[in-house]
């Protein structure tokens, strides 16, 4: 009998949901010191076995059946096999990013939930490596996934962290490997605009960035991150200031660092009505253009900081000289509204990470699972789609072109704290897989 008969017969003949209830109740409840509470339980697992029993018993492959129903609803197992029907593939790897994917603050009091928790693990258990691919730091992801999966787990051999974008892997368990610094691999010329901007970020910033934001601990990418509350109006405003300050000191940076490819005629060339204008506030005027002209969010942000009253530093991206644009060409600055603003290397993205992850990891032949709600995930959505590597899944408060990006493709979008539901999903996928 088909996948698709047999589906049908499971969730029409059988109490699935009944199933999957005692199935979560068994896998989440919480220790306690309660006898009764613990009798409870107990009985629950015992019903929990009688209703896998008769699946076991009625149907073909029913202890793979019972395992379906026990962790997906109809929805989740007919998408399953659609996915199994597309692709004829199991998913062999997980890459997932964490904040707004995971966990989302206006959903899960920014705690990834137990139930998401929970099936990271039954997939581990299962033997699909997991990737935390994410803009954090590597102690700050590493302390909350020891918290919550367990530090046996985390250091299994079969867990990586790609942190700070795409900046450096941790993968324990593999010995000269664990660790692999990738933006060391840069050039000196890229190493050194980071190094300065970091040294100058908060020393050289207007006194509310000062005041209002402190640097994220990173390795190697420069972020500010709002001293209020992510998402309020007061970490916009502040962010919004920082994110054109931290452009203008990139902008000088790199022409102090390329001033020996310049001279005064590249300068009047790019802008001879502004023969006034030292070389730091034309490298910021210029910064302003590239990166306005490169992403619509940051030319709103640029523009407005502007109508406040700012200095008129305005210049055409087509001016820039070679030399400036270049090394601009290489340098990516992200803007997170009222939640930071940083640069970081093009040239070390997530995709670079989980690239270098997957090797560490001996992944061959890769069919993942991305999950992501921002352009850094979309370029590893991308890079999925474009070797027949994976599937995508993003949460509904995505931006729209990982949200276009994933409805073109599976259209595997979950509601904000839901991120189980594509984990439950992948689950089934590969318990179908199995299946002669």
């Amino acid at each position: 009998m088909e996948r698709h008969d047999l589906l049908y017969r499971l969730y029409d003949e059988f109490d699935a949901e009944t199933l999957r209830e005692h199935q979560s109740f068994v896998d989440l409840f919480p220790p306690v010191d309660s006898r009764v509470a613990l009798e409870h339980w107990e009985d629950a697992g015992e019903e929990l076995d009688r209703l896998k029993r008769e699946i076991r018993e009625a149907l073909p492959a029913g202890a793979t059946f019972a395992e379906v129903a026990a962790y997906a609803d109809r929805e989740a197992a007919f998408t399953a096999l659609d996915l199994h029907a597309r692709y004829d593939r199991a998913v062999n790897a997980l890459v997932l990013d964490v904040d707004e994917t995971l966990r989302s603050a206006g959903g899960t009091d920014n705690e990834i939930p137990r139930e998401t928790l929970h099936m990271l693990t039954e997939l581990h258990d299962a033997g699909v490596p997991i990737v935390i691919c994410t803009g954090q730091t590597l102690e700050n992801v590493k302390g909350f996934m020891i918290q919550g999966l367990g530090n046996e787990l985390v250091h299994s051999g079969r867990f990586s962290i790609v942190y700070e974008a795409g900046n450096g892997v941790f993968t324990p368990g593999h010995g000269s490997h664990t660790k692999r610094l990738l933006y060391e691999d840069l050039d000196e010329a890229v190493r050194g605009v980071f190094d300065a901007v970091r040294s100058r970020v908060l020393p050289d910033a207007p006194e509310n960035v000062r005041r209002g934001c402190h640097l994220q601990g990173n390795e190697f990418n420069v972020t500010l991150k709002p001293n209020f509350e992510t998402g309020g109006a007061d970490a916009e405003a502040v962010i919004d200031d920082g994110l054109v300050h931290l452009i203008d000191l990139l902008g000088e940076v790199v022409v102090d660092r390329v001033a020996d490819d310049l001279d005064l005629t590249d300068l009047d060339a790019a802008d001879p009505d502004a023969d006034d204008i030292d070389p730091a506030a034309r490298g910021a005027a210029w910064a302003r253009a590239h990166y306005a002209a490169a992403d619509p969010e940051i030319r709103e942000v640029i523009e407005a900081v502007a109508v406040d009253g700012d200095d008129d530093t305005s210049a055409e991206a087509e001016a820039i000289p070679e030399p400036v644009a270049a090394l601009f060409d290489r340098i990516d600055v992200g803007y997170y509204r009222a939640d930071a603003a940083e640069i970081s290397s093009l040239e070390l993205d997530k995709v670079a990470g989980v690239e270098a992850a997957l090797d560490v990891l001996d992944v061959r032949d890769p069919f993942l699972l991305v999950m992501g709600d921002s352009k850094s995930d979309l370029r590893v959505m991308g890079w999925a789609a474009e070797h027949d590597a994976g599937i995508a899944a993003a949460p509904e408060h995505a931006s729209a072109d990982v949200l276009s990006h994933v409805l073109d493709r599976d259209e595997l979008v979950f509601a904000r704290g839901q991120s189980a539901t594509m984990l439950r999903t992948v689950y089934v996928l590969n318990l179908l897989a199995r299946l002669e």
